[in-house]
């Protein structure tokens, strides 16, 4: 272009008076506050040493050996470059045939898309399913990804407050009633069976009776699967088995021990298919593939991972018995995943407040309940039983002599 006469380039000079320069809109979602309950605790275990971590979802076991030992080989015999968009066919294979093998269910390996973790699979499916402006229901409380996620994409989440009488969860009746009272159609409902924070599940009967109304409003079902297999009364119930039009999101974090591999997937519906594809291709090329390869073999490591269900089940019922004699006594039925959800009102009307003066007066992290109910959370806690036995037994001995 510089041989063009009529191309006459401006040179560069630093204007005072130029516009500032903007954060997008999109980017102002709320902070998820338990990651910055995990930055103080680190800046106390610093000082301190003595943290003690109820705070976060997340496993103290490592993967499976199994798993392990496959990525091992993987990193020794592979050169672990790009795999295709929807990860590499013996994996989408496998978790397949899991969900014949788990639920009865038959699933074409076409339907699975390997993601990285749970939460991209949030942010295709939201971007694939719904319209700048579409309303999505999920209750609260409830996980505080899917409402920020959904801010930042220009769609509009919808706070259904739940409490006891429905177990924490979404009903037909509270769609309704919330589409009567606003005069606005819903386009999508999330639900979480096992749910975070409460740690409900939904029977088979509400999950059919949920996608039933789903599919007659029109409305489209996303399902967060991903606490399934860590479950203390019954086996959770997939959406898959109960609708044709859901979108099924998983991971290998929780149950399978595997949150630093970053690695989910999801199971989705015909129509969506190839649109979500396309947008993986464009937004995350493809999953970790020494995680792909290694995670074929985590559907083969029952035992270890049925030892470590035991371990929560252990903890749960060591909580269970505890908070009540510390002081914290109404507490949420802990159904499934790795949480108990506390009614604090008695105690405190502000949270995050609360969970600070734990930490700084007992070095235990937990986290309030305003990340997980912005209207109601100033009054409730979440404690998360992923660590050890040990861990628990210490930070209950803790918590029963500092609410004294």
């Amino acid at each position: 272009m510089t041989d063009n006469p009529q191309y006459h380039p401006e040179p560069y000079r630093e204007s005072h008076s130029a516009p500032a320069l903007k954060v997008a809109d999109r980017a102002k979602v709320s902070p998820f506050i338990v990651m910055d309950v995990m930055s103080a605790a680190a800046r106390r275990a610093e000082t301190h040493g003595d943290v003690l971590h109820l705070e976060v979802g997340q496993p103290a076991t490592p993967a499976p050996e199994g798993v392990r030992r496959a990525a091992k080989t993987a990193i020794d015999t592979r050169v672990l470059g790009y795999t295709v968009a929807f990860g590499i066919p013996e994996l989408r294979a496998r978790i397949a045939r899991h969900y014949g093998d788990a639920y009865g269910v038959s699933v074409s390996p076409d339907r699975i898309a390997v993601t990285t973790g749970s939460s991209s699979g949030f942010q295709l499916a939201f971007l694939a399913a719904f319209e700048p402006g579409d309303r999505v229901a999920l209750v609260a409380p409830g996980y505080p990804a899917y409402r920020n996620i959904l801010s930042a994409l220009g769609c509009v989440p919808v706070e259904i407050p739940a409490g006891p009488e429905t177990r924490f969860q979404p009903t037909p009746d509270l769609l309704d009633a919330w589409q009567r009272e606003h005069g606005e159609r819903l386009a999508g409902l999330i639900v979480a069976s096992p749910s975070n924070p409460a740690g409900t599940m939904v029977s088979p009967d509400e999950m059919r009776d949920l996608a039933d109304y789903c599919q007659r409003a029109g409305i489209r079902l996303v399902s967060d699967e991903i606490y399934h297999g860590i479950t203390f009364a019954r086996p959770a119930t997939t959406a898959l088995s109960v609708s044709g039009s859901a979108i099924v999101i998983n991971s290998f974090s929780k149950y399978y021990s595997m949150t630093g591999w970053r690695l989910g997937w999801m199971v989705l519906p015909e129509d969506l298919v190839r649109p979500i594809e396309c947008l993986a291709q464009n937004m995350f090329i493809s999953s970790p593939s020494v995680s792909q390869y290694a995670a074929i073999a985590a559907f083969d490591c029952t035992e270890e991972l049925e030892a470590n269900l035991a371990v929560y089940r252990v903890n749960r019922d060591l909580l269970l018995e505890s908070l009540p004699k510390a002081g914290f006594g109404d507490l949420a039925p802990a159904d499934g995943a790795f949480y108990i959800y506390a009614d604090v009102s008695h105690l405190t009307d502000d949270s995050p407040a609360f969970c600070r003066r734990i930490l700084d007066e007992t070095g235990i992290a937990v986290t309030p309940g305003v990340d997980f109910d912005t209207t109601r959370g100033h009054r409730t806690l979440r404690f998360s039983f992923a660590g050890s036995t040990a861990d628990m037994g210490e930070a209950m001995e803790r918590l029963t002599d500092w609410v004294r």
